[in-house]
């Protein structure tokens, strides 16, 4: 019973969609006790070393609540690339895995279906998304095109700027803001900016 009683140590972690195993660990629940709570049935273990409480409700869209989980999953992860084109709607591909960035320093954890992504320079361009009731880590519009000129093929990162070009109000991307970025970032953009403008 006094297992039981101990899930208090963990009860600010309760009301997020997950949780690591460090942070349970900070507020004094060991890795054993974790464990407990799973067989008990209290808790649900989604990945190594990453839970949930089994009555947690996420308010997401069904198609990116794997995505949500996933970046939730991964300290300082940050969605980029793909899953980033297909939340921004700048591509028609379908992503096969979840993208996520991460600090090129940082351990890169082990996900089903996660394609990790270290990079440098993730402090340029991050912001939040709102996704249902959820709020996650993504690059702007404007680094994920570049970082699509430097990390996928040229078609799908000409396409994703033409696309983006295209789009009105405040889906349109900034264009001072984007070469901003490409000087940083080291990428020639303007000659594909004329291209796809013509």
């Amino acid at each position: 019973m006094k297992r039981i009683s101990q899930i208090s140590l963990i009860q600010p972690l309760m009301k997020q969609p997950l949780f690591n195993a460090s942070e349970a660990k900070a507020l004094g629940c060991s890795s054993a006790l974790l464990c407990y709570y799973v067989k008990k049935g209290i808790l649900e273990r989604i990945d190594h070393g990453v839970y949930r409480n089994k009555d947690a409700n996420i308010d997401v869209d069904v198609r990116y609540e794997d995505l949500v989980l996933a970046v939730k999953s991964i300290p300082e992860g940050i969605i980029c690339l793909v899953s980033a084109l297909d939340l921004y709607d700048y591509t028609e591909e379908i992503p096969r895995a979840y993208w996520i960035a991460l600090p090129h320093e940082k351990w890169a954890p082990k996900r089903k279906g996660v394609k990790i992504v270290r990079m440098r320079n993730t402090t340029i361009g991050i912001t939040e998304l709102k996704i249902g009731s959820e709020t996650v880590p993504i690059f702007d519009r404007e680094r994920t095109i570049i970082d699509s000129f430097r990390y996928l093929g040229k078609e799908t990162a000409v396409k994703a700027l033409k696309t983006a070009l295209s789009k009105k109000g405040k889906e349109k991307i900034d264009i001072s803001k984007l070469r901003t970025y490409a000087k940083s970032l080291r990428v020639a953009i303007d000659p594909y900016i004329i291209a796809v403008s013509i």
